[in-house]
């Protein structure tokens, strides 16, 4: 009798019938993918099926457009909007696609049946292999991170793919913002595309037992989301279905086959990562944009700055070969997220990465899934910048760089831009912020017939509990204003801190997912989010004021061999600011066991 390998396959979003062509086309790339290992070993294949458990949950339209706006803003500048600009019958496809996606995510009911469903499954057939695509995946996830069920995925092996577990809205509002390895499973491996369009996104996690495989495929006018085309890459075979092979038929069958077996320690349960031993590591990167596109907005002391900064960082330890500076027309949004992945790849509790910006900030306001304005975002602005998703760097960005980070890891973001605008024209002196052109301006008004005059739009912020905190009453639509305020602030993540009511009911259902909620790095801004950041001339050399006054005021610590805290250090910046008459005051953002805490550069 042939070896078999048992895998139990979870389907993703889309209408999945038992006994339809979909489960020929899953088990026929499964026996395709095995063959291709040169092994004789069949898969034994059976599948969880969800679909009349959507079906007793129903959503309306209305429902699924609102809560798209979210799900579809998350993806800002990725082009996943184009998945709901189609022809004819489109909202049929937004009921079986991204609609039970919301569903899912937004119904603890909903989400407890298909987690009982599944836990069911895996008791009575004993897989070694759970597959799970696209929703099937959020499940699956759901189901092995549950403490009621956590325990299923001991000693197997996860594959999951065309995922939208890393997508911002997915893991604000189901995973707190956070996601935590699956230490009790084998392995986890996730095959991820970055042409499928359905609201996927990378999954962003250090564990010993994770693994992401590039497995691009692109088909022109396709969503690039079937199972089948994941199943069926090269990188799936080489990088999960030849050590699943090497697991299921032992030693002996494989020196039959000249196969070499896996080393015996890689067949062992994975477990929690110890402590790592290894020296902690510095590493920073400096952008500064003095030159734009458009020439009127260029500035002077940006690259000043960021020699500024650097020689202050070797000063206190980093090396110079750990220390990155993008200039000017280097200094693209695509430049940016580039180097920021440099920055932050393989960051470690322990170890201090710092990214520092001097250029231009702005507000820009994004459409949303309906087609309308829905919300203002603060961005850096790169030297390519043009008001468009595509080239700016928002939270949204930055944000997916820094969630999953370890919570050991020290992150110091220094800001030196502004992003007051929309209703403001600029003052005579240079300030490190630009309002948009009035197309753009446009789209953050409304015309008030009362008083025949043009007022700031009022928009809904992602989390009015985590915006009242950060931001004050003003952002949450008290007491506000003429003038436009951004919904989403620049390394403050509000997206991943779903809808709770409050902080301490946010504190209570992260504690309840085993972790603290969406890493959050260390951020000094310039100046209050109302002001203007100003440049200053240091004599014939410009400099930023607030990074002029940041490295006077760390050097002046050293001399006297006094560490400062953070909050010490923004007292004092401010103190200096003000004596050189600046009306602008650098804002510290930070939890408070972090404020306390001497800023990590060695006196």
């Amino acid at each position: 009798m042939a070896e078999t390998i048992k895998i139990l396959c979870v389907h993703g979003v889309g209408r999945h019938l038992p006994g339809a062509p979909w489960q020929a086309a899953w088990q026929g790339a499964l026996q395709t993918a095995l063959q291709g290992t040169g092994s004789a070993i069949q898969p034994e294949v059976e599948f969880v099926l969800l679909d009349d458990l959507f079906a007793a949950h129903p959503i309306n339209p209305l429902d699924v457009v609102q809560a798209l706006g979210q799900l579809l803003g998350s993806a800002v500048g990725s082009g996943v909007g184009s998945l709901f600009r189609r022809e004819r019958g489109m909202m049929d496809g937004v009921r079986w696609t991204a609609g039970m996606v919301v569903q899912w995510v937004e119904n603890e009911a909903l989400r407890a049946a298909t987690r009982a469903r599944l836990a069911e499954k895996v008791q009575a057939f004993q897989p070694q292999v759970v597959l799970a695509h696209s929703l099937g995946s959020l499940v699956s996830y759901d189901c092995f991170t549950h403490p009621d069920t956590a325990g299923l995925i001991a000693g197997r092996s996860f594959l999951s793919l065309g995922s939208q577990i890393g997508n911002a809205f997915v893991r604000g509002n189901f995973a707190k913002g956070y996601l935590t390895p699956l230490n009790a499973a084998r392995r986890w491996v996730h095959l991820y595309n970055p042409n499928d369009r359905v609201l996927t996104a990378p999954i962003r996690l250090q564990a010993p037992n994770f693994q992401q495989l590039q497995t691009p495929f692109d088909s022109p006018g396709a969503l690039n989301h079937d199972a089948e085309r994941y199943l069926g890459h090269e990188e799936a075979q080489t990088g999960f279905w030849f050590d699943e092979v090497r697991l299921a038929s032992g030693a002996k069958a494989l020196k039959a086959m000249g196969v070499a077996p896996a080393p015996r320690a890689a067949l062992k349960v994975a477990k929690p990562a110890k402590r790592s031993t290894r020296k902690p590591t510095r590493k920073a990167l400096l952008v500064g944009v003095n030159d734009y596109a458009d020439p009127s907005a260029n500035l002077a002391g940006c690259v000043n700055d960021c020699y500024l900064i650097s020689a202050l960082l070797q000063e206190s330890g980093f090396e110079a070969e750990d220390i990155r500076l993008v200039l000017n027309d280097r200094a693209t949004a695509v430049g940016i997220r580039e180097r920021l992945e440099w920055l932050l790849d393989d960051a470690r509790e322990g170890d201090t990465r710092v990214f520092y910006f001097s250029g231009h900030g702005a507000q820009v306001p994004v459409y949303g899934a309906d087609g309308t304005v829905s919300s203002v975002h603060e961005s850096l602005v790169p030297h390519d910048f043009d008001w468009s998703p595509e080239r700016m760097f928002s939270d949204r960005e930055f944000h997916e760089l820094y969630s999953q980070l370890p919570y050991g890891l020290n992150f110091l973001t220094l800001l030196d831009c502004c992003h007051s605008g929309g209703m403001t024209r600029a003052p005579a002196r240079r300030i490190r912020g630009i309002n948009p052109p009035d197309d753009i301006r446009h789209r953050m008004l409304r015309w008030d017939p009362a008083h025949e005059m043009w007022v700031a739009r009022d928009f809904k912020s992602p989390s009015k509990a985590f915006d009242q905190h950060f931001n004050g009453a003003a952002h949450a639509g008290e007491g506000r204003s003429n003038e436009v305020r951004a919904t989403h602030r620049f390394g403050q993540g509000l997206e991943l801190r779903g809808t709770a009511d409050s902080r301490k009911a946010f504190k209570a259902e992260t504690a309840a997912r085993g972790h603290q909620g969406p890493y959050m790095p260390t951020l000094i801004y310039a100046c209050q989010d109302s002001q203007f950041a100003y440049e200053y001339e240091h004599g014939a050399v410009s400099h930023g004021a607030f990074s002029y006054c940041l490295v006077k005021a760390l050097r002046a610590a050293r001399r006297t061999g006094k560490a400062l805290s953070f909050e010490a250090l923004v007292t004092a910046v401010a103190a200096e600011l003000k004596a050189l008459r600046y009306e602008q005051q650098p804002l510290l953002n930070a939890p408070s066991h972090i404020r306390k805490q001497a800023v990590p550069l060695k006196i």
